[in-house]
């Protein structure tokens, strides 16, 4: 098994109790970079894997699959962590490696840590507050859309699906014991609860 674990923006206070039991569990954990290994040593002993900064997209290429062989093969037989600065799921190193050992080693179980983002601590930093619809961007183009407090999840994905979107996801109760995750527009309720998110996402014609 392999965990993306988020480490946060940089504050080892910042950490989640999750992500260090998480680090102190595993039998290996892989670090992108010097922050992230400081942030693991606490923990576990950081592994540095080389990720290097180049425009070359052969190099990286080559890279990202030694790199994804060698974690693979530490996850297949054991339980391999890769902590990284931030979130896991959100404009990560661990985005990419994840999706070429998907495609490499499709058999490999594949979770994550949620860890504080950017986006949270700089407002926290910042001193900003928001409570309105906001926009975040990489300069790529929007293929995501996420909807908080999605109560009429039915009627949300239709007009979202009248926009170009075609693949949903509606999780209820997040980490409680009453989580739901609910996968496809035909299996989308017309009521959901409070605590409801909608990821859509504009995807390819199969």
């Amino acid at each position: 098994m392999l965990v993306g674990v988020g480490l946060g923006p940089g504050d080892p206070e910042l950490l989640t109790l999750k992500a260090a039991d998480t680090l102190k569990r595993c039998d290996i954990v892989f670090v992108p970079g010097r922050l992230a290994a400081q942030l693991v040593e606490p923990y576990a002993e950081p592994h540095l894997l080389e990720f290097p900064m180049t425009k070359d997209t052969l190099v990286l290429q080559s890279y990202w699959e030694e790199n994804a062989d060698l974690v693979a093969e530490h996850a297949r037989d054991g339980h391999a962590a890769f902590g990284l600065i931030g979130d896991p799921n959100f404009f990560s190193t661990f985005t990419h490696l994840r999706r070429i050992i998907g495609q490499r080693h499709p058999d490999i179980i594949i979770e994550t840590v949620p860890g504080i983002s950017s986006i949270t601590a700089f407002a926290a930093r910042a001193g900003i507050q928001i409570d309105s619809s906001f926009e975040v961007s990489d300069g790529s183009p929007v293929i995501d859309r996420i909807i908080l407090k999605a109560r009429r999840p039915g009627q949300i994905v239709n007009e979202l699906g009248n926009e170009g979107f075609n693949d949903f996801t509606l999780a209820q109760k997040l980490y409680t014991d009453d989580e739901e995750i609910i996968k496809g527009k035909e299996n989308m309720p017309k009521r959901a609860d409070y605590f409801s998110i909608i990821h859509a996402r504009k995807t390819r014609e199969r």
